[in-house]
């Protein structure tokens, strides 16, 4: 298979981290050429193309060096095997753009992965609604006064924008309610855009767990990224201690709860957020977590989704 990964620059990567290029490697392994480009590179002329690079990825990587590139080749979406969407957010119009010209190439006969109308239509925070027995008390608004009332209702809450990742934006307003104002003010622009408000759940001190969901199929491992230095994120791009897991029996009710239904919808990979009881996001635009599970359990991640992509492909 011809597989094109359409990834942030790949010059940025940290591939002892970084999870799309373990899905590269575990594709180059099973055989398969890989490709890759940047959203930046898509446009339409007739069809959906994009300037693409084959690469080879190197078996010692050295000084950073992690791939040689074999050729650059203008080439329609339909003539990929497969797509693999993995460009980070921010989920601005860039990115609804993006998910566009992807339907677009759908129509022309392209294979793509997750579904660009299921990333667009699923907004990885907002989501949640549709859920609400698996979910902690939840308000989306952007209305300073049904915040506040929020906050009074649960005296400790989470208030967090609806675009962002990483932990970015993340505040915590414990019951004294110290900056609740000034953190609404700021997060949703005087009240210009709405923002998540979430009741505050304790058990984030255990870890906010990332559960992988691979076409309908649970990871039997997930990763507790657990707050350190008494910050309330467990992100591991926020210095969270990722810690790889079997899931726990409600970690499991969830994601068999949610596996058919996300994969129905061509969403073939999902990281669900759970602390405690409840999911706490749904991200299907380029969750992460696979190479440190597979580092600390020999849970093979990245081959368990080539290999379910190859069946999708079918």
């Amino acid at each position: 298979m011809n597989i094109l990964f359409i990834a942030d620059p790949l010059a940025h990567f940290k591939i002892h981290k970084e999870t799309t290029y373990a899905m590269m490697r575990a594709a180059q392994k099973r055989g398969h050429t890989v490709w890759a480009c940047q959203a930046r590179d898509l446009y339409s002329s007739e069809l959906v193309l994009t300037s693409a690079q084959k690469i080879n990825l190197l078996d010692a990587p050295q000084n950073g060096v992690w791939f040689e590139s074999v050729v650059t080749q203008d080439k329609a979406l339909k003539d990929f095997d497969a797509v693999v969407m993995r460009k980070d957010p921010p989920f601005d119009v860039n990115y609804v753009t993006d998910t566009w010209l992807l339907d677009a190439a759908v129509r022309q006969g392209a294979v793509v992965f997750n579904a660009p109308t299921a990333i667009r239509n699923h907004s990885e925070k907002v989501s949640l609604l549709e859920f609400p027995e698996l979910t902690a008390p939840t308000l989306i608004s952007s209305d300073k006064k049904r915040l506040q009332a929020f906050h009074a209702q649960y005296h400790d809450v989470i208030l967090k924008p609806l675009d962002g990742m990483g932990g970015s934006g993340i505040f915590r307003v414990t019951a004294d309610g110290m900056n609740l104002g000034g953190v609404i003010e700021v997060l949703t622009d005087n009240g210009a855009r709405p923002i998540m408000a979430q009741k505050f759940l304790p058990e984030i001190s255990l870890g906010d767990k990332r559960i992988l969901l691979i076409g309908g199929q649970v990871v039997p491992y997930g990763l507790a990224r657990i707050p350190q230095n008494g910050e309330v994120r467990g992100n591991m791009a926020v210095g969270g201690k990722a810690v790889a897991q079997p899931l726990s029996a409600r970690d499991l009710f969830l994601a068999q709860t949610l596996a058919p239904i996300l994969w129905a919808r061509g969403i073939l990979l999902t990281g669900l957020d759970v602390i405690g009881d409840y999911v706490t996001e749904i991200n299907v635009t380029s969750p992460t977590g696979f190479q440190e599970i597979f580092d600390q359990t020999g849970f093979d991640v990245a081959q368990l989704f080539i290999e379910t992509l190859e069946h999708a492909c079918v």
